[in-house]
């Protein structure tokens, strides 16, 4: 049983004093591949680097974050650009984030719209962040949804409406994570229904570790207990579980799909 973990910050200072054995031991759960996003031109150089230190395992995705987006949001992109490589799976970790503060509301909303577009020309698909912001993020995907060659929807929390509202994006999923598995959590009731070809598996890491591990720093080994009740919740066996969420996942990062082309 072999699964990806679509979304870890793994270039992280978190994992500088033992990265080689978070590698280790996620490879020998049975996770075959890893997304790594940037968040702003400081760290595509650490993506970058912790990828080619992982060839084949390690996967990179340029973006500026949305809580990284300021009045120079026009320079940086444009910068990130230049730091493009074959390499790059996707344009990520882009989108809107309103939960702390609207100060730079606007400037958030223009940054987006220049990364969709970006994604649309490089014609790779976008790993998306949304907090407080699903409306205004929608009506921006809606402009260029023609054209949009896909995407995930990075640590979907949400209920059924907003499911259903992002799902009618074709070829986009969405990407369950550690809150799946939090005692009080709502998204159990809501991932039952969503269908299993339409989900990919994250942890986010080094954040939102899921239980058993819940305080702990995450690392995509415990994407497996992730996966697990994504099982229980529909009712299918983890094998299947992985098995369609690789699968879809593969789909929609097709530079990645190479790769994984013997082991799927």
């Amino acid at each position: 049983m072999i699964f990806i973990d679509t979304h870890t910050h793994l270039d992280g200072e978190e994992y500088a004093a033992d990265r080689d054995e978070v590698v280790a031991r996620a490879k020998a759960a049975g996770v075959a591949m890893v997304f790594i996003p940037a968040i702003s031109t400081d760290n595509i150089p650490t993506v970058l680097d912790t990828c080619r230190r992982y060839p084949g395992f390690a996967k990179p995705m340029i973006g500026i974050h949305p809580e990284e987006v300021r009045a120079d949001y026009e320079q940086q992109i444009a910068k990130a650009k230049t730091m493009m490589t074959p390499d790059v799976i996707a344009i990520g970790e882009v989108g809107l984030d309103f939960y702390w503060s609207r100060e730079y509301e606007q400037e958030q909303l223009k940054a987006f719209e220049m990364q969709v577009q970006w994604a649309v020309e490089a014609h790779l698909p976008l790993m998306i962040h949304c907090r407080k912001a699903q409306q205004e993020m929608v009506a921006i995907l809606k402009r260029y949804e023609a054209d949009l060659v896909g995407g995930v929807f990075h640590c979907f929390t949400g209920n059924e409406q907003e499911a259903a509202q992002l799902l009618r994006f074709n070829r986009f999923a969405l990407g369950i994570g550690g809150v799946l598995t939090f005692k009080k959590s709502k998204l159990p009731d809501v991932v039952k229904d969503i269908p299993l070809s339409r989900i990919v598996l994250e942890t986010d890491s080094p954040y939102m570790a899921p239980v058993p591990k819940r305080g702990e720093r995450n690392e995509s080994a415990y994407v497996e207990h992730v996966l697990h009740k994504i099982a229980l919740c529909h009712g299918k066996s983890a094998d299947e579980v992985a098995h369609i969420t690789t699968h879809t996942a593969l789909s929609i990062f097709t530079k990645a799909a190479d790769t994984m082309a013997t082991l799927v």
